[in-house]
C-alpha cells in the first residue's frame, strides 16, 4: 500500500510529500513498471500530472533522493493543485477565494 502523502507523477516518478520536508522520489519506472506506477496511483485516486520537460530535469534522481531546491516552487505549486483538487487547502487559506493570475507573457525585456 502507498504512504497517505501526496504524490506526483512527472511521467513516469512517484514522489512522497509529508508537508515538512522536501518531496522525495519514491519510485521511479520505464515501460511496464512505469504503467504499474500510473495503475496504483488511479487505483488509490492520486492526481497525477505529466510535463515531459519536468520530467527531464528530475531523470538524474535516485530513489530516495529530494527534488533540486530550484524546483521547489514548481512542484509546490503542482503538490498545491492536487491538493485543491482533492478539496484539500492550507490552514488559513479561504477555498471559496478568487485566485487572480497575473499575466506573465507581457513582461518585456527586463525580465
Amino acid at each position: 500500500m502507498l504512504p497517505p502523502s501526496v504524490r506526483l507523477l512527472p511521467c513516469h516518478k512517484a514522489f512522497k510529500y509529508d508537508g515538512r520536508h522536501a518531496p522525495t522520489l519514491t519510485a521511479r519506472g520505464d515501460e511496464e513498471l512505469a504503467e504499474e506506477i500510473l495503475r496504483i496511483a488511479r487505483d488509490y485516486e492520486v492526481p497525477i500530472y505529466e510535463n515531459a520537460e519536468l520530467m527531464k530535469l528530475l531523470a538524474r534522481m535516485e530513489l530516495g533522493d529530494s527534488i533540486p531546491e530550484e524546483l521547489y516552487r514548481t512542484i509546490a505549486e503542482i503538490i498545491a493543485f492536487a491538493w485543491n483538487l482533492k478539496g484539500k487547502f492550507p490552514v488559513g487559506q479561504d477555498p471559496e477565494a478568487v485566485m487572480v493570475e497575473k499575466d506573465v507573457t507581457e513582461r518585456g525585456d527586463d525580465y
